[in-house]
């Protein structure tokens, strides 16, 4: 049914250096956030988020919210980003699995997650 499609993670459709394209959005983004039902541009000047210390609580917590059962993190091409066993702990404490990857294996992972019917939600950065 439609309802059912519109609550599943949307595929990732296409990443490249710097462009990501998801199911459901026109929009290219260059990092983003994905969950059941939607995404958005992932900017890191909302919550003042570096590549270290990394990924804060706030750059998840939007997506927790959505009610993923799985969140993959993707720490960008060259794994320049950083995720603080903090985050880490703030995302296992609500009973989330948490998978931290490179990028381009984030959104395999994320993709089969998806395809599975899991409730997976993400965010990736697609630079360095």
């Amino acid at each position: 049914s439609s309802v059912k499609f519109l609550m599943s993670s949307p595929e990732i459709a296409s990443l490249s250096w710097g462009q990501m394209k998801v199911q459901g959005s026109t929009k290219t983004y260059k990092d983003c956030k994905v969950w059941p039902g939607g995404s958005r541009a992932w900017d890191w000047r909302e919550t003042g988020t570096e590549h270290s210390p990394g990924v804060q609580p706030a750059d998840v917590e939007e997506v927790v919210k959505k009610g993923v059962q799985t969140l993959v993190i993707g720490r960008g091409m060259s794994e320049a980003l950083k995720v603080p066993p903090s985050t880490v702990e703030y995302l296992e404490k609500q009973g989330i699995d948490v998978r931290v990857l490179q990028t381009e294996q984030a959104v395999k992972e994320y993709n089969a997650l998806a395809a599975r019917g899991i409730r997976v939600g993400g965010v990736f950065h697609s630079t360095c």
